[in-house]
């Protein structure tokens, strides 16, 4: 890394470019093989195929996380706190229809048809530690297991940690994971999984959480930028929000709403880095809830219409190619037309692979479409693995998509015209939860130095 202001020079590159070892290197990497789309197709189903239902939900629920890192001083290096939010926002969507009728629209009367809650907090990342804790690792997993324990939808249901616990007896002891303290005493520093906060088996006794097995910890910096943990906290939450609305709409005897109720994820319906293994809780717990759904409503066939709506990525830039003409003009793709995607497109066209593992086999719980809406818009969406025996990604039947005609035309409903490419629940819960970059990193700043200012005043009295 150059000091500051310190400008680089031409030598580097010339010693880069002429190295035989790079050269060697470069020299290995495969291209992408010519003419792709000879080889491998995916199917494509215009909505007027599928004989659309009239169906249009009373509401859609979109949840959306942001996430930042902010700089404290307290004396130490690199010091900074990282801040959380995720932002559920129910969108009436009958209400906003007919509204839509009477364009132009009054701002306050549009901002009626929306209600929005939020997780907000605060984790210690590099050189923070709380209370009696030893380290930043150790302060981190506490005020995670706590952000957990602490957060409910409903007063008398469960918490959010009751829901990540539900999950986490699904998960399979890999025998990988280790104790998080490096001086624990216990043979081979062996793992030892939990509910709630319980103790280490060696001589220390230190506290555990449930919340470890996330592994979430691992990735924490002592010396450096700690984003990445952040950002992996955020991606659980968001999932862990959607399962424990899913799972107090159950326990509060509510689930028939679910028949008048789309829900809608930002990103894709996925969990990636340490924390990946929860994606086949989540798809498990998912088949489990639409099974009960099935039962209550008495329809065998019925299935939650849940969607994960991606802004950026491969996908997205895939997406707008197919849309350009041999021109180069966009807008080659008929409108309402979607693209089914299988594990050999995806490998051939998109993530370059020739592995024989499925894509996204431990970090998916949904499939991919592509999709380009009535007004244009393209868009990338996922639906969940609501029947195991739907989940082949190396098929790509119309029975593998369920509600995949009622995705398409609420779609076509929700497309906004704000931002390009984009769709209204998730606008909305994006300005819940987004944290602006430079006045809302000042503010977080302030907030922490006052805190901690107030808590060293009040232990010195």
């Amino acid at each position: 890394m150059p000091y500051e202001n310190e400008l680089a020079s031409y030598k580097p590159i010339k010693r880069i470019s002429e190295s035989a070892e790079v050269q060697g290197l470069l020299k290995r990497m495969r291209p992408r093989p010519e003419s792709p789309s000879q080889k491998t197709t995916a199917p494509r189903v215009e909505l007027d195929e599928l004989k659309p239902s009239l169906w249009t939900p009373d509401y859609v629920l979109a949840i959306d996380g942001s996430e930042s890192e902010v700089p404290v001083a307290n004396g130490y290096p690199f010091a900074s706190v990282g801040y959380v939010t995720v932002a559920s926002v129910l969108l009436n969507v009958a209400k906003m229809v007919i509204l839509d009728a009477q364009r132009p629209v009054d701002p306050k009367e549009f901002r009626t048809i929306q209600n929005a809650e939020s997780i907000d907090s605060a984790l210690p990342t590099t050189n923070i530690i709380i209370d009696n804790e030893l380290d930043t690792n150790s302060s981190f997993r506490r005020a995670l297991y706590e952000l957990l324990k602490n957060k409910q939808m409903s007063e008398m249901g469960e918490s959010l940690l009751d829901t990540y616990e539900a999950l986490l007896k699904s998960k399979p002891d890999d025998g990988r994971q280790h104790c998080p303290f490096d001086d624990c005493l216990e043979k081979n520093k062996k793992y030892k999984r939990g509910l709630d906060e319980y103790q280490c088996d060696c001589l220390f006794q230190r506290s555990l959480f449930s919340t470890d097995a996330l592994r979430i910890h691992e990735s924490i910096n002592p010396e450096g930028s700690n984003i990445s943990a952040i950002t992996q906290t955020v991606n659980v939450l968001e999932k862990l929000w959607l399962i424990h609305f899913l799972r107090t709409l159950e326990k509060e005897n509510l689930l028939p709403v679910l028949q008048r109720m789309a829900i809608v994820v930002d990103g894709p319906l996925a969990v990636f880095d340490d924390p990946a293994w929860i994606s086949t809780p989540i798809k498990l717990e998912l088949q489990r809830i639409n099974n009960e759904v099935r039962k209550v409503i008495r329809d065998p066939h019925f299935n939650m219409l849940i969607m994960g709506i991606e802004k950026t990525g491969g996908f997205v830039e895939h997406l707008e190619n197919l849309d350009k003409a041999p021109n180069g003009e966009m807008d080659f793709l008929a409108p309402q037309t979607a693209i089914l995607l299988t594990d050999a497109y995806i490998k051939e066209r998109i993530i370059f692979s020739v592995s024989d593992s499925v894509y996204g086999r431990n970090t998916y719980f949904g499939r991919k479409v592509l999709y380009k809406a009535k007004s244009g818009a393209l868009i990338v969406f996922s639906l969940p693995f609501l029947d195991e025996d739907l989940s082949n990604t190396k098929t790509a039947e119309l029975e593998q998509f369920p509600r995949l005609a009622d995705a398409m035309s609420l779609l076509d409903k929700l497309v906004s015209a704000r931002y390009r490419n984009s769709v209204t629940p998730i606008i909305s819960a994006h300005a819940e939860a987004a944290i602006p970059l430079n006045l809302g990193k000042r503010v977080l700043e302030k907030l922490a130095r006052k805190l901690m200012q107030d808590a060293n005043n009040t232990g010195t009295k």
